[in-house]
């Protein structure tokens, strides 16, 4: 029973990292850690600015998306 319920939690914290990638829920943490890891003399953007730079991009280069 014990490893039935680890497996479980192993399934579902493997769905929840695919879903919250795939959703772009993690995208400035990644961005951080490799601004910290290739800049680490630089300060990284604010959040608020990265996801707008992020948003203007996709507008200006919209690529394969449903909208």
């Amino acid at each position: 029973m014990r490893a039935l319920l680890s497996a479980l939690g192993r399934v579902g914290r493997g769905i929840r990292w695919y879903m919250t990638t795939l959703m772009g829920d993690t995208a400035y943490s990644t961005y951080v850690a490799h601004h910290r890891r290739h800049h680490p003399d630089e300060e990284p953007m604010t959040e608020r600015r990265f996801w707008r730079e992020r948003m203007d991009d996709q507008d200006r280069n919209p690529g394969a998306r449903c909208c």
